[in-house]
């Protein structure tokens, strides 16, 4: 009886995502744990740049993977991830492998409600955490504007072109206060909706490798900017 009440107790745990602490790894710490510790160290002149985000950017070395060959650029980009977790994994997927810039594109899946609920100011506080960790480790900062979306095809229904317009202001304004390049996807991007059109986006969410070709010659402009500075 103890046997078979143990096991029920551990399928329940198992259920509600209760299991052991090894077990869980919210913010996915071990999705580049080899790779980093593959990176080699710095060399002399070497303009390091590292691109945190979530499925847009490693979608981006997916889909376009001639844009990375032969550059200084590592992409740390993990499909569904939140600034939250972002900003726990922030230290060892950035800071650790001594970029000279890190360009930052987040905030979608908050909105989306992916970890749970965020407000604006939630959204915020973490994309600050990570360029103040940056700053406090001589990376230069580039923040992106989120890119436009009318609906999330995972999450219908939740209306997120106004809070994105909402976000991009925000995000915006804390760079050009911080002084950090703001780099605005959002403009060159959006549709009438103020969502991503079909030939920029399929599911009008992640970026084909026509939207991807719009994004590269400006994030190039922001990293040349940044490390001007």
């Amino acid at each position: 009886m103890k046997k078979a009440n143990t096991l029920i107790l551990a399928c329940m745990l198992s259920l509600l995502g209760l299991t052991t602490i090894n077990a869980q790894d919210w913010a996915d710490l071990k999705h580049f744990e080899k790779a980093n510790a593959a990176v080699p160290a710095v060399q002399d002149n070497e303009d390091r740049i590292i691109f945190m985000g979530n499925s847009i950017t490693i979608g981006w070395l997916n889909s376009r993977p001639e844009f990375f060959e032969g550059k200084p650029y590592i992409n740390r980009g993990i499909s569904g991830q939140t600034t939250p977790q972002m900003l726990i994994r922030f230290r060892q997927d950035v800071i650790n492998l001594n970029p000279k810039v890190v360009t930052i594109l987040a905030g979608t899946n908050d909105i989306a409600g992916n970890t749970g609920p965020s407000t604006l100011e939630m959204i915020m506080d973490n994309i600050k955490g990570m360029a103040e960790l940056a700053e406090a480790n001589d990376i230069k900062v580039i923040l992106s504007s989120t890119l436009p979306a009318y609906d999330y095809p995972w999450k219908p229904g939740l209306e997120p072109s106004n809070k994105i317009i909402a976000l991009n202001k925000r995000i915006k304004e804390y760079a050009d206060a911080k002084g950090h390049i703001y780099l605005d996807y959002f403009s060159a991007m959006v549709d009438e909706r103020n969502g991503l059109p079909k030939k920029y986006a399929r599911d009008e969410v992640h970026p084909t490798v026509e939207g991807y070709m719009v994004m590269e010659p400006l994030v190039e402009a922001a990293i040349t900017k940044a490390l001007n500075k």
